[in-house]
């Protein structure tokens, strides 16, 4: 194992990489921008360094910075948390150049899952599912043939995409020009790369994923599901596990379909495949996350694996003590506690946190680096806290995360709490007939 890890990251996932190094007994490098020189993570970690101002792309996004701050504090290996430069083979190349284990899949490998129309190529060759669309970067002349041919409404896609961004829904042939110029140049912004790709909607869509782990010598640990389809803006808000649209032949399916992608594109150390399922029951490959996922500790409640530690442990060559699918026990819900305002369609709010009070008591993990006193930046993820809950069946889980969000105090700033209850206690939400329109459905966000 590892003497000493950079963390290539901020905010909660810095905190909780750093917990899981201390309880290995490995040193934790922290590295910060100026806004963050006072924050949780900062002052947890054994050494800290300053990788420069607030802008991200000036800061936590500079591979010459990061890489700089692990060589020097002699680091044996780098973290990136999840977002930043999680999954950005030239990063994994840079750490791999200055002797740095990269604690994740090769730059190969994250190359081709990250381009969306490689990663179809690669799942169909697998024998895995695909949503119906176009196998290569698209013109508006080829959007507009593949449109009529798999019919409206459809949805102009990112090659190197996530997030949502470069993403553009068309319902109808009259909007396809306009949705295009726009979808590319978000995705020329975001991303440096303006080229698209065209997938049929399915509509209602549950939006379930699967956790792997893989060791690079052919052990594959599938962790079940996550259930993500209470969203806004293509963001998650809530998350769950078992998800309740999925019984035990279809889980085995989508688990067997997740394995053999593993198998195929010679994945390494922990990801996430995320699949579409339609209401007749079939599922269809999305993307796969090449990095540890925010929803993750639904499953460490429900399978009793540290995926953190699983991670490192692969990183520094180990292989998996348990292949197959893994056990799992109860029922995990995730609420992601974000400074947004939802009056105002979830814009992000920054500012002061003048008073923080997480949540406590049995079943209840908070991961968090808001105290009193936090200052909300606005260059960053509005994400503030996560609360998660585990119980020994939904209607308990359900329960226990309403009681959660009931004692948890934020002041200063606007926050999901309340809409986050209010999906709790629909009906929807309750009976487990939901999907990714339910937010829209229930007049929170616009349709």
């Amino acid at each position: 194992m590892f003497d000493r890890v950079l963390v290539a990251n901020r905010g909660e996932i810095a905190v909780r990489v750093i917990r899981a190094l201390h309880e290995l007994g490995i040193e934790a490098v922290a590295v910060y921008s100026t806004a963050d020189a006072d924050a949780l993570h900062v002052r947890i970690a054994d050494h800290a360094v300053r990788v420069g101002p607030p802008p991200a792309a000036e800061s936590y996004l500079r591979i010459p910075s990061i890489v700089a701050a692990a060589v020097t504090t002699r680091c044996d290996a780098v973290h990136p948390g999840y977002g930043f430069l999680a999954e950005n083979p030239a990063f994994v190349e840079a750490c791999v150049d200055n002797d740095l284990v990269f604690v994740g899949p090769p730059a190969e490998v994250m190359r081709t899952m990250g381009d969306k129309v490689a990663a179809r190529h690669a799942m169909s060759a697998a024998g895995v599912p695909v949503v119906p669309g176009t196998d290569g970067p698209t013109s508006v002349e080829a959007a507009r043939a593949a449109a009529d041919d798999i019919g409206y409404p459809i949805l102009l896609k990112a090659s190197a995409g996530g997030g949502g961004k470069g993403m553009r829904l068309v319902e109808a042939p009259d909007e396809l020009e306009d949705a295009y110029g726009a979808a590319a140049a978000e995705a020329q912004a975001a991303f440096g790369d303006s080229t698209l790709y065209v997938e049929k909607v399915v509509d209602p869509a549950r939006h379930v994923e699967i956790q792997v782990l893989a060791d690079g010598r052919g052990g594959v640990l599938t962790l079940g599901e996550r259930e993500c389809s209470i969203q806004r803006r293509h963001q998650k808000l809530i998350e769950e596990t078992p998800s309740p649209a999925l019984d035990p032949t279809l889980r085995e399916a989508m688990e067997a379909a997740a394995q053999r992608a593993c198998v195929a594109t010679g994945y390494v150390n922990a990801g996430t495949l995320e699949f579409l399922l339609g209401p007749d029951g079939r599922f269809s490959f999305i993307e796969l996350n090449a990095r540890l996922q925010v929803e993750h500790p639904v499953t460490e409640l429900c399978t009793g694996i540290d995926l953190v530690r699983a991670q490192l442990a692969v990183a520094a060559g180990e292989p998996l003590e348990v292949t197959g699918r893994a056990e799992r026990r109860g029922h995990a819900i995730e609420i992601r506690l974000n400074a947004e305002d939802p009056t105002r369609d979830f814009l992000p709010a920054p500012g002061l946190v003048s008073r923080f009070r997480p949540p406590l008591g049995p079943g209840v993990r908070v991961d968090t680096f808001v105290e009193s006193g936090t200052r909300v930046s606005p260059y960053y993820d509005s994400l503030l806290a996560k609360i998660v809950v585990w119980a020994e069946d939904r209607p308990a889980a359900i329960a226990r995360a309403e009681r959660a969000l009931d004692e948890t105090v934020v002041e200063g700033v606007p926050t999901t709490r309340d809409a986050a209850l209010a999906v709790l206690r629909s009906d929807e939400f309750r009976s487990g007939e939901y999907s990714t329109s339910t937010l829209a459905e229930l007049g929170m966000v616009a349709a």
